[in-house]
């Protein structure tokens, strides 16, 4: 199953995602990721203020255990994190609608 994920960054922590970010990166983009899709959310100045990923995983407990090793996550960069089962449907990769 596809989750949706989207998280907001808690004020003043810009510094906290540009310190994490490689890191994160490396975890979301792994061959072995559950991540399909991920890219930051942008404030109004141009600066990330958080991020939207779209993860699969078995279900809602599964997808907890996944995001607890997103290094964002571990730097507790994020001040709110919703997530929501998604169907990919419109330009969907082979497999994943």
């Amino acid at each position: 199953m596809l989750y949706a994920v989207t998280c907001t960054d808690r004020i003043g922590a810009l510094q906290v995602r540009l310190d994490n970010r490689e890191a994160h990166l490396d975890w979301a983009s792994a061959a072995d990721s559950p991540v399909k899709m991920a890219g930051p959310l942008i404030g109004p100045n141009g600066d990330p203020v958080g991020s939207l990923l779209v993860v699969e995983a078995d279900n809602a407990d599964h997808l907890h255990e996944i995001m607890k090793d997103d290094p964002y996550a571990k730097a507790e960069l994020f001040e709110e994190v919703y997530t929501i089962p998604f169907k990919w449907t419109v330009k969907a990769p082979e497999g994943l609608s």
